[in-house]
């Protein structure tokens, strides 16, 4: 009987705990879509009131506007799906052959040796700037696009889950040695299971390196996209087409963003 009421008060409490987290999770949404709601009426308000000047700033009513206009043109969803396209190629080769490069590395320290001052030169090499010569290996298409996609988030990749596979803890890498395990079952058993957190911090990461190599490479090369809308906007002073491009963009890449962090609390609950 004393141990069912211990129970019953330690059930109690710890649904009045729950209770608060999620009134504390509800707390900090609401005040998320009252910051965005507040920036948005100010940002209409002040361009209404000739506060700033909405033809360099634009306004929300111009960017729904703009919406509605590409929407009746048949060329938004176009423009989207192009992006969204090759940015999700970009996002996945890199983070798959980052993934493969760094099990590589981790497997041969040898290799790992050689490699480590080229990655630290292409780690710091701004990216960007090699667009020209990828797109003239390539060529002017979706390949270059995605190759410079591809090439943002490698490194980044690479060097990222490298560094989660050396920080995994030595002693149980010993332990297993020890048994006769051999480097294969090493790395499956507990080199990867204990560098999730990491790939997925990676992926993370690789969202928004996605984005820019696509968006940059466009800027150079796209006759449509998302980025293409941005350059031919500023190049004819639309600027309300660049701040539409822009809000798509930023939409598309929180989705992408809660998608991944959808996928990490699903793994988190399924470890435990």
């Amino acid at each position: 009987m004393y141990n069912r009421k211990v129970n019953n008060a330690i059930s109690k409490e710890h649904a009045l705990y729950l209770a608060r987290i999620k009134r504390k999770k509800l707390l900090i949404r609401l005040t998320q879509i009252g910051i965005l709601i507040a920036f948005i009426a100010l940002w209409e308000l002040t361009a209404r009131l000739n506060m700033i000047d909405s033809f360099i700033t634009s306004q929300p009513s111009r960017i729904v506007n703009t919406l509605k206009s590409l929407y009746r043109e048949g060329t938004l969803w176009m423009h989207i799906s192009i992006t969204i396209f090759e940015t999700i190629i970009g996002f996945v080769l890199g983070t798959v052959l980052g993934t493969a490069i760094a099990i590589i590395l981790w497997w041969s320290d040898f290799v790992a040796k050689v490699a480590d001052p080229y990655l630290v030169v292409l780690s710091s090499l701004p990216k960007v700037a090699l667009g020209p010569i990828i797109i003239v290996w390539i060529g002017a298409g979706p390949l270059a696009i995605i190759a410079m996609a591809l090439f943002v988030s490698l490194i980044v990749t690479i060097i990222t889950v490298l560094n989660g596979f050396l920080e995994v803890s030595p002693d149980k890498i010993k332990l297993l040695q020890t048994f006769g395990a051999s480097k294969i079952q090493i790395l499956m058993k507990v080199i990867l299971p204990a560098s999730v957190p990491t790939i997925i911090s990676a992926v993370k990461v690789n969202i928004g390196m996605s984005w820019v190599g696509v968006i940059v490479g466009e800027f150079l090369v796209s006759k449509a996209g998302l980025g293409h809308l941005i350059v031919y906007g500023g190049q004819v002073f639309k600027l309300d087409l660049v701040m539409t491009s822009v809000f798509i963009l930023s939409i598309a890449a929180a989705l992408m963003y809660q998608f991944v962090a959808w996928l990490e609390k699903k793994y988190v609950r399924w470890q435990y």
